[in-house]
This record gives structure tokens, C-alpha cells and sequence, in this order.
């Protein structure tokens, strides 16, 4: 019977419908879509996330290497800087690695949107109002990373030494070779098992300023603990999103790019080609702007009031 799909005709209804309020929002508000490819020349370089790896032949004798895309976000940023103004996608991403599971699937369905002229708090907003208008739920609260850890584990984050997140890991139950983790690994570890549980139970959670050395594509805020501009959005204890004031300068971003590549050759793990166009996109002047990568499966696991993400998607993995 495994020809038959796992989300029932309502799932699929439920599917459609938030795909729709997604579509009417935008135009709402004159945000323009796109489409890009997801099959590229590079790939994310993050030491966390795998791609899938595919070769193409052009029908004569070379072979060329091209990646399956993680998310949008390099092609977007290049229609930016080319002057495209307000966009989104709806696409489908891809992560290898074993990202399969009761809320992971492989193949996903990505809602990423880029807004030039808002801040952090400008896209904390408009998210919110998205999120509350498909969920139908209260309005979000929103807390510093440094806030949440202070709760937890009566501790500062960005000046806390390995020791004392290995003891405050150690009290949680997390037991693991101290010399295996550096002090992001611990943050992190301590963030999924301790934090994002507790995170969205009655509204949406936003946690923002994250570690400097967290910063991925966002920006860096200066002052005496400097910070990530980022954020993470949390409903249900789930992870719902990604936002970041975007990073515009090309030699930070070039310098970021070499030092994950290096991280992963280091690490021993496959690498893809710097995306240099990003990089030249970059130079060329991309415009201030804040972004948002948000995961429509997890949105609609939880408007369906779903268990496993095999109850709202047609055919995952296993019957792909």
C-alpha cells in the first residue's frame, strides 16, 4: 500500500489553503515572487547542514559538479543587489544527513522572504503578523538569547566559559566528552535540549541577538557584547524560522565564506565551490535589507495539529 500518500485529503486541503494565505499576504503588501534554481554550482558551507551532491553531464565528455540548494538565499541575494525590491519564494530545499525524522524531511518545502529598508524588528513584525494570521494564534513574545539562558541556567552566554556550560550541561543530563565541544557546540546543545522545548507553548517565541560567532549571514551589532542580528521564531517547541539584518559588506561575507570552508576541510567533510557570485552580487551593492528563511511544513504540522510530519506531506522519503 505504499503507492497511497501519508497526508489525508484534508492535510492536502489544509496545504493548499496555507500556500494561498501565504500568496494573498505578499501581495498585500507588493512583495514580488520568484523563482530561482535549486540545483546550483555551490552550496552552503555551514558546518551543520549536508547537501546532496549530483553531477551533470552536458552530453559531451566533462562532468560538472552541482549541488542541490538548502535554501534560496544565495540566487535571492543576487536578484537584490540586481534591484528586484521586495521578494519571496516558495520552493522545495534539500538536506542530506540524516534529516529525517518526526518534524525533518530531506526534500521541504521553504518559504524565504527579503525586505529592503526593514530592520530586525521590522521583520520580527511582519512575521508575527504572518504566523498569526495562519495559526490564529496570540501575539508573539519575544526574548534575548542572553534572556533565555539567564533563565535556564542563571547564566551569561556570551561571557560564560566552556567549563560552566559543560556543568550547566552536566546538571541538564547532558553528558559528553568535554574535549569533543567547543563553546558554540555547548550553546547549542544546551539551546535544543534545554531552551527551545520550553519555547512557543502558548504564542510564538522569538529569540533574538545571538552570539556573535553565531552569525551566519547576518550582520554583527557592536558594543560591549557584540551580538548576531539575528533571530529564531519557536512555536510549540518547534523551530519555525530563521531572520537575520543581512550582511552586505562582500569582504566580511568572502572572509566568512574561507573560514567555513576551512572548518569543514578541518573537520574532514565534504566542501562545494565558494559562491563567488554572491560574493561579486555583494560588491556590486546589494541594498540594506532584513531576510527570512521559514520551514512551511513545520507551519502546517502545526495549523493541522499534526504528530509527524508524514501526516501533512503526500509522499515523504520513504514513498518518494
Amino acid at each position: 500500500m505504499d503507492w497511497q500518500p501519508t497526508a489525508s485529503r484534508l492535510a492536502l486541503k489544509t496545504r493548499a489553503d496555507v500556500l494561498a494565505t501565504i500568496r494573498c499576504f505578499f501581495a498585500e503588501r507588493d512583495v514580488m515572487e520568484v523563482e530561482t534554481p535549486l540545483i546550483c554550482h555551490s552550496a552552503v558551507l555551514d558546518l551543520h547542514v549536508e547537501v546532496f551532491k549530483t553531477v551533470y553531464d552536458s552530453g559531451g565528455h566533462q562532468e560538472e559538479a552541482l549541488y542541490l540548494q538548502t535554501s534560496p538565499e544565495f540566487a535571492m541575494k543576487r536578484l537584490l543587489a540586481a534591484g528586484s525590491g521586495a521578494i519571496y519564494q516558495i520552493c522545495h530545499a534539500f538536506r542530506n544527513g540524516g534529516e529525517s525524522g518526526r518534524n525533518h524531511n530531506p526534500e521541504f518545502t521553504m518559504l524565504e522572504w527579503y525586505r529592503p529598508g526593514f530592520d530586525l524588528e521590522d521583520l520580527m513584525d511582519e512575521t508575527d503578523d504572518l504566523i498569526r494570521r495562519i495559526l490564529q494564534c496570540d501575539k508573539a513574545h519575544r526574548q534575548s538569547y542572553q534572556e533565555v539562558f539567564a533563565q535556564h541556567f542563571s547564566l551569561n552566554p556570551h561571557t560564560a566559559a566552556i567549563v560552566d556550560l559543560q556543568n550547566a550541561g552536566e546538571k541538564a543530563g547532558i553528558h559528553i566528552e568535554a574535549s569533543m565541544l567547543d563553546k558554540d557546540d555547548w550553546l547549542n546543545l544546551l539551546f535544543s535540549h534545554c531552551i527551545e522545548p520550553t519555547l512557543g507553548l502558548e504564542s510564538p517565541s522569538f529569540i533574538y541577538d545571538f552570539p556573535a560567532s553565531q552569525a551566519a549571514l547576518a550582520r554583527i551589532r557592536l558594543g560591549e557584547i557584540p551580538v548576531a542580528e539575528r533571530f529564531e521564531v519557536y512555536m510549540a517547541g518547534l523551530e519555525l524560522a530563521n531572520g537575520y539584518y543581512e550582511l552586505t559588506d562582500a569582504a566580511i561575507q568572502l572572509d566568512r565564506f574561507k573560514n567555513e570552508y576551512q572548518a569543514r576541510v578541518d573537520r574532514a567533510l565534504d566542501v562545494s565551490p565558494i559562491d563567488m557570485r554572491l560574493v561579486e552580487a555583494l560588491q556590486s551593492g546589494m541594498p540594506d535589507c532584513a531576510g527570512i528563511a521559514l520551514g512551511i511544513d513545520r507551519l502546517i504540522l502545526l495549523k493541522a495539529k499534526a504528530s509527524h510530519i508524514d501526516e501533512i506531506l503526500a509522499f515523504p522519503i520513504e514513498r518518494a
